[in-house]
C-alpha cells in the first residue's frame, strides 16, 4: 500500500489481533481437525427450520406494527386499519431511550479488590467517554430501544474500528559524536559550560539535539469499539441453546458480497476458486436467492445486477461458534467464511473474552426461548377487532347517501325545477308541502355498541400493554384519585421491569468494550473529563475484576428526586453548613440534566469582598495577640518555677524543723513524766565516774612501770 500523506485505510479486527495478540490468523490453519464447509453447512440446514419460523413470526409482529391486512376485502369496502399496535409503540420509544440518553455518565464501574481501585475509574471514565463520544449513542440507543419495541429480540453485535491515517510530525535531530564536540567546545568557550562539564557530557553518551525535522507517520485515526444491531432475518442462531445466547454453539451470519470487496479486505484466500468456467462469471449456485431478498425492493424484485466480475454480488455466510480444533474434545471459538464449497477463511475468533460477540436481549421474555415478543403478540386481536368494528362504521356511513336530496314527482313543474336547482326562489304545485316532499339523506347513527366496542378495545390494549397515554383511563370518570395514581404505578413498575431488561443488555455490551479496551486499545489514550480537563489513560492499567452498572433513572424519578431535595434546601438552607448547601445544589443540577452547572457549583470558591478581607485580617491580627499575650504569661509561669519550687523547699524544711521540735517537746515531757529523764542523769553519772575510775587505773599502771605504786594501791583507793 502507498504511503501517500493523508492517505487513509482501515485495517480489519484481524490484524489488530494478530499484531497486540500475536496469534495465527492467516486462512490457511495447522489445525490437527479444522472444519470444512460440509460441517458448517449441516449447523446450517439444521438451525434454518427455526429461523424460518422465528422470520415469519417477526414479518407478522411488523405487518401489524405498520397496519397491514390479512383478510380480503371485497371492493368497494373500507380497506383502513387503525394502528393501535403503532400508536402504543410510540409512546414506548421515548419512555425506554431517555433513561439512557439522559445521563452523560451511563457506566458505573466498580473494583472486586482494592489493587483494582484505580483501573476501575479509569474504565469507567473511558467507557463512558466512548460510548459518549466514538459512538452515536443516540442513533443506537433509538435504534436499540425500536428494534425491541417493534420485533421483541434485539441482537447486538460488539465489533472494533481501527482505521490509520499518515501525517507529518516534527521529530528532534541528534548531532553525530563530531557535531557534539563542537557544539561542547563552543559553549565551553561562549561560557555556557565549564570544561569538566562539557567532558561529562560527552563521556555520558547523551544525545544533543540540534534541530527538528518533519517526517511522516502512521497514527490511528479511528482506534474505539463498535456496536451494530443486526437484522433479525441475518442471523441463523443454533437452536439448542435454550434461550441463553452465551450457550450458543455457532451463529451463523450471510452477507452479500463481491469479488472486488473480499480482495480489499486482504484477509480472504482462495478467492481464485471462487470464478466459475467459461468467462469467469461466478457461479450461479453461489447466491442464496432465499437470502438475498433482503436486498431486493419492497416488492422482492431485483431490478439491477452487475454483470462484471469484480462487481458481481454473491452470497457469502459467515460461521462463528465453537468447534474441536485439535481432536481433544475441547472447543475453541473460531470463525469462518465459506462462500458455495469454498472455505475463504478460517481462523482463531480475535476477540479477547473467547466469546461469540453477540448479546441478545428479549423485550417481554418467554420461558426457554431465544427469542423474545413485542408488544403486537399481544395487542394483535384488539388491533384486528378495533379495525373490523371501525371498518365496518365507516362502511355504514359512506354507503349512505349523504347529502343527496329527494323530491316528490309533481312538486315542481319544469321552470320551477331549474329554478330550485339554480337556488332561486321556487313556486311549488298546488295540494304538495316542500316539507313532505323534498328529503335530505344524512348520515345514520351508529349504534352505541359499536362504540363501546371501540372503548372496550382501547381499554383491553392499555390494560395489556401498560401504556397510559393522555386521557387515557380504564375506568372511566369516575376512578379515585387513588385508584388512578396505583393504576399509574402498575405501569410504571411494569415498564422498569422492561428498562432493567434493557439495562442488562447495555451492561454486557459495556463488558465485551472493557475487555476489548484492554488489548486493542492505544497504549495511551487521552480523554476529555470536561471542556477544560484532560486524562491520559494506559491500557496497561485497565485489567482487573469489575462490577459494571449502569447509572439510569426516568425523568419522573429525576424530578421527584429534585423536588425532595428543593424542599431539604429550602428547610436547612438558613442554619446549613455551606458545604453541605452546595453538595445538595450540585445534585439538584445534575437530576436536572444540566452536569456543566453541577461541575461549576462543585468546584466553586467564593472571592471574599475587601469589607470581609479586612475583617478576617482584623480577627488574625487579634488572634494573634492573644496569643502572643498567652505565650508571654505562659513564659513567666515557667521563670516562676523555679522560684517557687526553692520557696516550697523551704517551706518543707521549716515545716520538718516544727515538726522535730514538737516531737523533741513530746518526748522531753513523756521522760519527765515517767522518770526516764532522771534515769538518765544517774547513768549518764555512773557513766562517767566509771570512765574516770578508767582513766586513773591506766594512769596508775604507767606510773607502775615507772616505780610508782601498783595496782594494789588502786583497790585501795577503791575501798
Amino acid at each position: 500500500m502507498s504511503r501517500d500523506i493523508e492517505k487513509q485505510r482501515e485495517i480489519n479486527i484481524e490484524t489488530i489481533y494478530k499484531d497486540k495478540s500475536k496469534h495465527k490468523t492467516g486462512s490457511l490453519t495447522d489445525w490437527a481437525k479444522p472444519p470444512t464447509v460440509a460441517d458448517l453447512k449441516a449447523d446450517y440446514d439444521a438451525a434454518e427450520p427455526a429461523h424460518s419460523a422465528h422470520v415469519a413470526k417477526v414479518q407478522g409482529y411488523l405487518g401489524k406494527l405498520n397496519g397491514e391486512l390479512n383478510n380480503r376485502i371485497p371492493k368497494g369496502r373500507s380497506r383502513i386499519q387503525p394502528k393501535l399496535i403503532r400508536k402504543q409503540a410510540e409512546w414506548r420509544y421515548s419512555a425506554l431511550s431517555e433513561p439512557f440518553l439522559a445521563t452523560s455518565k451511563l457506566f458505573n464501574v466498580d473494583p472486586r479488590t482494592f489493587e483494582d481501585g484505580e483501573s476501575a475509574g479509569d474504565n469507567e471514565l473511558l467507557l463512558n467517554y466512548q460510548f459518549n463520544t466514538q459512538i452515536n449513542k443516540n442513533a443506537f440507543i433509538d435504534e436499540y430501544v425500536r428494534t425491541l419495541v417493534d420485533e421483541g429480540t434485539a441482537v447486538v453485535q460488539v465489533g472494533w474500528k481501527y482505521e490509520e491515517t499518515e501525517k507529518l510530525v516534527e521529530v528532534p535531530v541528534v548531532a553525530t559524536p563530531k557535531q557534539a564536540q563542537m557544539l561542547v567546545i563552543e559553549k565551553i568557550k561562549a561560557g555556557e559550560m565549564s570544561q569538566e562539564q562539557g567532558q561529562q557530557l560527552l563521556q555520558s553518551g547523551q544525545q544533543i539535539p540540534i534541530g527538528t525535522k518533519k517526517v511522516s507517520k502512521v497514527v490511528p485515526k479511528h482506534n474505539h469499539p463498535t456496536v451494530h444491531i443486526r437484522e433479525f432475518d441475518e442471523l441463523v442462531i443454533d437452536p439448542t441453546c435454550q434461550g441463553d445466547i452465551d450457550k450458543a454453539q455457532f451463529i451463523i451470519s450471510p452477507f452479500e458480497t463481491s469479488i472486488s470487496e473480499l480482495k480489499k479486505d486482504k484477509s480472504y484466500s482462495n478467492l481464485d476458486k471462487l470464478l466459475g468456467s467459461g468467462e469467469g462469471i461466478i457461479d450461479s449456485d453461489t447466491a442464496d436467492a432465499k437470502f438475498l431478498e433482503i436486498f431486493n425492493d419492497e416488492e422482492g424484485n431485483r431490478d439491477f445486477e452487475f454483470k462484471d466480475v469484480a462487481r458481481r454480488k454473491f452470497t457469502a455466510y459467515e460461521y462463528m461458534g465453537y468447534w474441536d480444533i485439535d481432536g481433544k474434545g475441547i472447543t475453541t471459538a473460531i470463525r469462518a467464511v465459506y462462500v458455495a464449497d469454498t472455505m475463504i477463511k478460517l481462523e482463531k475468533l480475535p476477540f479477547p473474552d473467547n466469546k461469540l460477540p453477540f448479546v441478545l436481549v428479549q423485550y417481554l421474555p418467554k420461558r426457554k426461548s431465544l427469542y423474545g415478543e413485542p408488544d403486537g403478540a399481544l395487542l394483535a386481536d384488539s388491533q384486528d377487532i378495533l379495525g373490523a368494528v371501525t371498518r365496518g362504521m365507516i362502511d355504514v356511513m359512506g354507503r349512505s347517501a349523504n347529502g343527496q336530496q329527494g323530491i316528490e314527482k309533481g312538486m315542481l313543474d319544469v321552470v320551477n325545477q331549474k329554478r330550485f336547482d339554480r337556488g332561486e326562489n321556487y313556486y311549488y304545485n298546488p295540494g304538495s308541502s316542500p316539507q313532505s316532499g323534498i328529503h335530505m339523506q344524512t348520515y345514520p347513527e351508529i349504534p352505541n355498541s359499536a362504540m363501546a366496542m371501540l372503548n372496550l378495545q382501547i381499554n383491553e390494549a392499555n390494560e395489556l400493554s401498560g401504556v397510559k397515554p393522555f386521557g387515557a383511563t380504564n375506568g372511566g370518570s369516575n376512578l379515585t384519585a387513588t385508584a388512578a395514581r396505583g393504576a399509574l404505578d402498575s405501569a410504571s413498575k411494569r415498564e422498569l421491569g422492561m428498562l432493567r431488561r434493557l439495562s442488562v443488555g447495555i451492561e454486557q455490551i459495556g463488558r465485551k468494550i472493557i475487555a476489548m479496551n484492554a488489548v486493542f486499545l492505544s497504549d495511551e489514550e487521552v480523554i476529555r473529563v470536561t471542556n477544560k480537563e484532560f486524562r491520559t489513560i494506559k491500557r496497561d492499567d485497565l485489567a482487573g475484576e469489575y462490577d459494571l452498572k449502569l447509572s439510569i433513572s426516568t425523568p419522573e424519578a429525576d424530578d421527584k428526586k429534585a423536588s425532595e431535595l428543593a424542599f431539604m434546601l429550602q428547610t436547612t438552607g438558613q442554619t446549613g453548613d455551606p458545604e453541605e448547601i452546595r453538595m445538595i445544589r450540585a445534585e439538584i443540577a445534575k437530576l436536572r440534566g444540566m452536569p456543566e452547572l453541577a461541575h461549576k457549583i462543585e468546584t466553586f470558591q467564593p472571592k471574599p469582598s475587601e469589607e470581609a478581607i479586612k475583617r478576617e485580617q482584623a480577627e488574625v491580627a487579634l488572634i494573634q495577640s492573644e496569643t502572643e499575650v498567652n505565650m508571654a504569661k505562659a513564659q513567666g509561669y515557667l521563670t516562676d518555677i523555679p522560684i517557687k519550687e526553692g520557696k516550697a523547699k523551704v517551706e518543707t524544711a521549716k515545716a520538718r524543723n516544727l515538726e522535730s521540735k514538737s516531737d523533741k517537746q513530746d518526748l522531753d515531757f513523756v521522760k519527765e513524766n515517767d522518770g526516764s529523764r532522771q534515769q538518765e542523769e544517774v547513768d549518764k553519772m555512773e557513766h562517767k565516774r566509771l570512765s574516770e575510775l578508767d582513766s586513773k587505773a591506766f594512769d596508775m599502771m604507767g606510773a607502775q612501770d615507772n616505780g610508782l605504786p601498783g595496782l594494789e594501791s588502786i583497790g585501795e583507793f577503791q575501798q
